[in-house]
């Protein structure tokens, strides 16, 4: 009886709009939209989004919403799938329109100056609806056929921008199917750690009854090698993701190694040498994996110098690796490309296409020097990703991937090196401007110099500036607090306000106190930015330092 009833009420419930899951109905909305209501409604947005997807998002998404998650988490607490529809196509879009969008995050902004995630160029949105449709599996030639070979084509172009080899080696290699310039990846964590892979396998390879560390894991390899464990070395600065990567790996994310960094934030050279020479002292227990140079880290934007460290690795004979996620399409800028010279020494590169490609999620690529490399990498099926096959899943860590290399193809003749070197020069030549605004204002101390297009800073009134500067180092400890506590607040208050957002971060000192210090962190890299929108935004975190009663007046 029950059942009964509650069957009653879920058919009274639907039979207002007539919403039956049926045969004939699903049939319906699997090919087309469900009536001319619903057609018209997505034609309405679509044409919004398709044509004019900046005013769109500035008309229904918000910079940031002044409404907490554990608000928004209680609207979204029903865990029942209905058997029947619940909601026709139009009414599903109105409600992501109307209901969702408001309160996600409008990174198109140009007052969205937070983190490492912007503004798309419009037709990114038709590319990405071009490769849904399609659906294509890249890993597969039979799921993608004409689309893996543009896939190894533009591999090869950015390959080419990297490691700069001559014309005879990318017509050997190119289109060749026994060997693999790169692979796309979901992201640069997954480009990390396909490198480190590659790394470990290449280092602890088969021999002597030994089948590798591949078929037979880590504890085994070490038997093999005669060791106890291998490290990464990497600036303290380097990203979380290598931690995952070691972890993944069986390395241990213990065993990555911090080296110092120098008063601007780059890989301490000098450090970096004395702990290689510390372990490979005791090579019986210790093997370096590799060291990895950042170009462009996630807080301060800071290329360590590759050069030099590619010089030490060849030296050491250690895989060298870049984590190039951020800053490898500057070496589309003629202006700027000098600042990652030394990246064509590296073994691997890590590059993010959705951050500096401007290109939507999620798109990660890795690449190698040696064409070979990857082979270190390589898996097979008899029901797909074939021994002898072409398959582009054969040396990647991916099991199903959309093309996104189809995008990138496309943007590269949309956009040319030019066109990018445009963009990465307004954020760099911007964050050189916002770093002398923030100079020329007491309220303000610039905390790190952009080297690309990421700057950090934080609130200093002259009061505590003047205090600190006669201060012991127990009270230098209490007022960077003090300020901490400020820069902290302001950050949190502006966020809240909706106008604008500029993200924040804990940096360390550099000093012998190794104190933390808060700070704003500006991420320039939408073309819309301009330095009178960041001259607002600093009026607003003023306006509001002012209206902080317990904070001290600046002068």
């Amino acid at each position: 009886m029950i059942k009964t009833n509650a069957t009653a009420a879920v058919i009274s419930k639907n039979s207002r709009t007539q919403l039956v899951a049926d045969r004939e109905t699903l049939m319906r909305i699997f090919i087309r939209p469900e009536s001319d209501a619903s057609r018209q409604t997505l034609v309405k947005y679509m044409d919004q989004i398709l044509f004019g997807l900046h005013e769109f998002l500035t008309r229904h998404v918000g910079v940031t919403q002044e409404i907490s998650l554990k608000e928004l988490s209680t609207r979204f607490t029903d865990t029942v799938i209905s058997q029947h529809p619940e909601k026709k196509l139009a009414d599903v879009i109105t409600d992501l329109i109307e209901n969702i969008a408001p309160h996600a995050v409008n990174v198109a902004s140009p007052y969205f100056v937070g983190h490492m995630t912007s503004a798309l160029p419009f037709f990114m949105v038709h590319l990405k609806t071009i490769v849904a449709a399609l659906n294509q599996n890249v890993i597969k030639l039979e799921t993608s056929k004409v689309v893996s070979v543009i896939e190894k084509q533009v591999l090869a172009k950015i390959h080419r921008m990297i490691f700069q080899k001559d014309d005879a080696f990318y017509l050997e290699h190119v289109q060749n199917p026994h060997t693999t310039l790169g692979c796309f990846v979901e992201d640069g964590t997954l480009a990390n750690t396909s490198a480190l892979w590659v790394a470990r396998n290449s280092l602890l390879a088969p021999k002597d009854g030994f089948h590798g560390v591949e078929a037979e894991g880590t504890a085994a390899a070490f038997r093999a090698y005669g060791i106890k464990r291998l490290v990464v070395l990497v600036s303290r600065l380097g990203h979380y993701s290598l931690r995952k990567a070691c972890g993944v790996l069986g390395i241990g994310n213990q065993n990555l190694i911090p080296i110092d960094v120098d008063a601007n934030n780059r890989m301490d050279l000098s450090h970096l040498r004395e702990n290689i020479d510390k372990l490979q002292a005791d090579r019986r227990k210790t093997r370096i994996l590799a060291v990895i140079g950042i170009a462009g880290t996630t807080e301060t934007g800071s290329v360590d110098p590759l050069h030099p460290i590619a010089d030490i690795c060849h030296e050491y004979g250690i895989h060298f690796h870049v984590d190039a996620a951020w800053g490898g399409p500057v070496l589309m800028s003629e202006k700027y490309r000098h600042l990652l010279s030394g990246i064509q020494q590296a073994d691997s590169v890590t590059i993010d296409g959705h951050k500096q490609f401007y290109m939507p999620m999620t798109c990660g690529m890795v690449y190698f020097n040696s064409p070979n490399l990857p082979d270190a990498i390589e898996y097979n099926a008899g029901y797909v990703i074939r021994q002898g096959s072409v398959d582009l899943g054969r040396k990647s860590l991916s099991g199903s991937r959309e093309a996104n290399s189809l995008i990138l193809d496309s943007t590269l003749k949309i956009m040319g090196t030019r066109g990018y070197g445009l963009l990465i020069e307004h954020g760099i030549d911007t964050a050189h401007e916002f770093a002398e605004e923030i100079k020329q204002r007491s309220l303000f101390e610039l905390m790190t110099s952009p080297e690309l297009n990421i700057l950090t800073y934080r609130i200093n009134p002259p009061c505590i500036r003047q205090q600190m500067a006669h201060a012991s180092d127990s009270a230098t400890v209490i007022l960077n607090e003090q300020l901490n506590t400020i820069t902290r607040k302001v950050q949190q208050l502006q966020r809240e306000a909706g106008k604008s957002f500029v993200s924040r971060t804990t940096l360390r000192n550099n000093g012998d106190d190794g104190s933390e210090r808060v700070v704003f962190r500006c991420v320039i890299m939408n073309p819309l930015t301009t330095i009178s929108i960041l001259r607002e935004i600093l009026d607003e975190q003023e306006d509001i330092y002012n209206r902080i009663d317990s904070y001290p007046e600046p002068s």
